[in-house]
């Protein structure tokens, strides 16, 4: 399936994030100053403010943090019903996502999932999770 609506924008500092999901590959930052990983992309560090921050490779497993269930989408471009959660990454920050490739109800908080990656038609892909083996 490829989504042909709301093509996110990419700015400069998640460019090298972005041209990874061309390669099916999902990146968070550490910083090199205390070590803390974070996600979505930013230009200093979230924990202790140090520009020191740089990608690299996370495993793509994770655990479901909390979700809810959309039965109303907010335009034609979603077709409910689908999940959207807040996955726990294996390295510690959390990312807003969609759960796919599951029964709605079969989602439970603590779940392990999985990457998924949901094409986009500029050849990028969204990072999405299934449940599966997990962190």
């Amino acid at each position: 399936m490829t989504t042909t609506s709301a093509r996110p924008e990419m700015d400069a500092v998640a460019r090298e994030w972005w041209d990874a999901t061309r390669e099916k590959r999902l990146l968070v930052q550490r910083c090199r100053g205390c070590g803390e990983h974070q996600f979505y992309p930013r230009s200093i560090c979230r924990a202790c403010g140090d520009p020191d921050v740089s990608f690299v490779a996370a495993s793509g497993r994770g655990s479901v943090y909390s979700f809810t269930v959309v039965h109303r989408a907010p335009s034609a471009d979603f077709v409910p019903p689908y999940a959207v959660a807040l996955v726990r990454l294996a390295e510690g920050p959390l990312m807003l996502t969609r759960i796919v490739e599951t029964d709605l109800v079969a989602i439970a908080c603590d779940q392990a999932v999985d990457v998924r990656w949901l094409p986009l038609e500029d050849g990028r892909h969204l990072p999405v999770f299934a449940l599966g083996k997990g962190s």
